[in-house]
């Protein structure tokens, strides 16, 4: 058995970076500050989010830098090479199945629509 979940709540660092596909995916980028309740110092650990699809219509829509939002889904890694070294490199990515737009509804105008999970698309 194996098990790879994440769940996060916190601020959105960024307005969303989205991209159109010519196949009809929309993709949606986004990085989260989480402050951690034992952390004695206002430093976030800071997280990079990809969301697909229609939970990514809903971020470009909804979301913006500053939001609160909670999300649940699967870390992956993203590896690549620096075009200028030729070094390997890796970032890790939360893949969100899940977005929770949180805080208040004067923050944003979603007409009731609050989460968006993946067997709901």
């Amino acid at each position: 058995m194996t098990l790879n979940v994440v769940t996060l709540v916190g601020r959105v660092g960024t307005d969303p970076d989205v991209k159109y596909f010519e196949s009809g995916a929309v993709v949606c980028n986004l990085t989260l500050a989480v402050n951690r309740p034992t952390n004695k110092t206002d430093k976030p650990d800071w997280f990079n989010l990809e969301l697909w699809d229609k939970r990514a219509e809903v971020a470009a829509n909804y979301v913006r830098k500053g939001s609160l939002i909670g999300v649940k889904g699967s870390l992956k890694f993203e590896h690549w090479q620096d075009r200028n070294t030729n070094v390997p490199r890796s970032k890790p990515v939360i893949r969100v199945d899940r977005l929770d737009l949180l805080g208040s509804k004067g923050d944003r105008d979603t007409s009731g629509l609050d989460t968006f999970e993946d067997d709901e698309f």
